[in-house]
């Protein structure tokens, strides 16, 4: 494994589980396979949440509950960011200079924090920098 940290946020996450998204489904697979080989994959709380709303949200869900919290266990073993009042707080800074929603904002700090590399995300600038992390979007 190489020292590259790479944070995943909840997007890349649900896709592996989405079948109506069939393209976006294998490749988010192939992703997180090529990530765990080479990489340290690093989430945060947030995406762990969030990824067991968005499996399980909506008159048709994507996951049952109990895939949902499976989901989130085996997540649950890559490094976790523990979401804190520093990280908010540099949040809303980040939502006032950059013009990124809170949300985005609080997983970049997350990223930060966690001395990586790389942000997966499809919801931010592909290409970007911030802070020293690299935003890419796996399915560009």
């Amino acid at each position: 494994m190489s020292g590259e940290r790479v944070f995943v946020d909840t997007n890349v996450l649900v896709y592996v589980f989405d079948d109506a998204e069939p393209k976006k489904q294998k490749l988010a697979t192939h992703v997180l396979t090529e990530q765990l080989a080479s990489s340290q994959i690093v989430v945060s709380t947030q995406v762990m949440q969030e990824l067991y709303v968005a499996l399980t949200r909506g008159a048709a869900p994507i996951a049952t509950p109990d895939i949902a919290e499976r989901a989130v266990r085996d997540a649950s073993a890559f490094v976790v960011v523990q979401i804190d009042v520093p990280m908010v707080l540099e949040a809303i800074g980040d939502v006032q200079r950059r013009s990124i929603s809170f949300w985005d904002a609080l997983i970049v700090r997350a990223a930060v924090s966690a001395g990586c590399d790389v942000l997966l995300s499809e919801d931010l600038n592909t290409g970007a920098t911030i802070d020293g992390v690299s935003i890419q979007n796996p399915f560009a």
